[in-house]
């Protein structure tokens, strides 16, 4: 080998030398920050949605039966009353009058039959004379159950538990058969009616499970069980009447408010991932995962994945995950397989990605 040989490759060893210790002296890339949620086994179910009408489990319009002045009004607008109790009161002087006099003739009856009885026995009395009495007696409890209607006439009093409505009349006011005194609802439970299509009957199982919501209480879900279901189908709409119960103990519900209707079908166990974590690429969907390492580290891993049902801010996972799995649901979209990755903070869904950050 000639002396200018040797020397190239003196120099090319070099420069080789060179290279290799500037690629070592060259820093590692730094870890992303990433933002995980875990993998999630919980019920679910599919819903269907519907609009619905409330109405009161009974309603009632309180109207006059007689023509007669009031006397007494025992209520205020919106009250809550229990069954029985006194609400307007009609002048019955006159009835009250009949029924003293009436009772005068009812025990008089009674104290003839009482002494007519042993004088039958020992033969003192006829027979004849003791029926005469016994239907004297039948008469007098007739008319007295007939003068007691009348007075019941003139009091109007609440069918059922529940809260009244506005008051329509006043003391000193002259009422008619059919005036209308006030309303009454019973809103302890609340009916609430809604159509679905007929395509859906094999899944309106009575008792099933409901959700509704109300614009008024935005917040606030309120939970049933449907009650019945028609059995007709609308031959136009092609739909079904379905009847549902709510519960209303804390009395939020009105009649004629509109409900937004979530049934729920086809409940399960199932696993769910928030939707920011899916990844799609055309028809084909992947997720970005934090595989943790023996060194305490985390690196990057594409993992493919077959999807469910939508919820709301989550999708059902079939295949391709497991319970426990940490998936990157905020960072992960420049990440490659292999890159490492630090976990800045824990998506749980109860706050917002600003929220989650300003906590770690």
């Amino acid at each position: 080998m000639s002396h200018m040989g040797a020397k190239l490759i003196a120099m090319l060893l070099v420069l080789v030398s060179w290279n290799v210790e500037a690629q070592e002296a060259k820093p590692a890339k730094p870890a992303t920050p990433v933002i995980v949620a875990k993998v999630e086994r919980k019920s679910v179910y599919d819903e269907m949605e519907a609009l619905g009408t409330l109405k009161a489990n009974e309603s009632v319009d309180l109207t006059a039966t007689v023509t007669e002045l009031i006397t007494i009004v025992n209520f205020t607008d919106g009250q809550r009353v229990r069954n029985g109790q006194v609400l307007v009161q009609m002048d019955n002087a006159e009835e009250m009058a009949l029924k003293v006099e009436e009772q005068s003739r009812l025990k008089e009856a009674e104290r003839q039959v009482q002494r007519l009885k042993p004088l039958v026995a020992r033969g003192a009395a006829s027979q004849l004379e003791l029926d005469k009495q016994l239907l004297e007696l039948q008469t007098a409890r007739a008319r007295m159950d007939a003068i007691e209607s009348r007075v019941r006439q003139r009091q109007i009093s609440a069918p059922f538990d529940g809260v009244l409505g506005q008051r329509n009349i006043s003391v000193g006011a002259l009422v008619q058969p059919g005036t209308l005194i006030t309303t009454i609802d019973d809103d302890s439970v609340m009916k609430l009616d809604f159509s679905v299509p007929a395509l859906f009957l094999p899944v309106l199982n009575i008792g099933a499970k409901i959700e509704a919501r109300s614009s008024a209480w935005p917040k606030d879900v309120f939970e049933g069980t449907i009650q019945s279901v028609s059995s007709r189908v609308d031959p136009v709409t092609r739909s079904v009447s379905v009847r549902a119960l709510l519960d209303n103990h804390k009395h939020k519900l009105r009649p004629g408010m509109l409900m937004r209707v979530k049934v729920q079908k086809n409940r399960r166990m199932a696993t769910v991932i928030p939707e920011e974590a899916i990844i799609t690429k055309g028809n084909h969907y992947t997720v970005m995962i934090a595989d943790q390492q023996e060194d305490g580290g985390a690196v990057a891993k594409q993992v493919a994945v077959h999807l469910g049902k939508r919820f709301a801010g989550q999708v059902e996972i079939i295949e391709g995950l497991e319970q426990g799995m940490q998936v990157i649901t905020h960072g992960g979209f420049r990440l490659n397989e292999g890159g490492a990755v630090t976990i800045k903070a824990q998506d749980d869904g109860s706050a917002s990605i600003p929220e989650i950050l300003s906590g770690s």
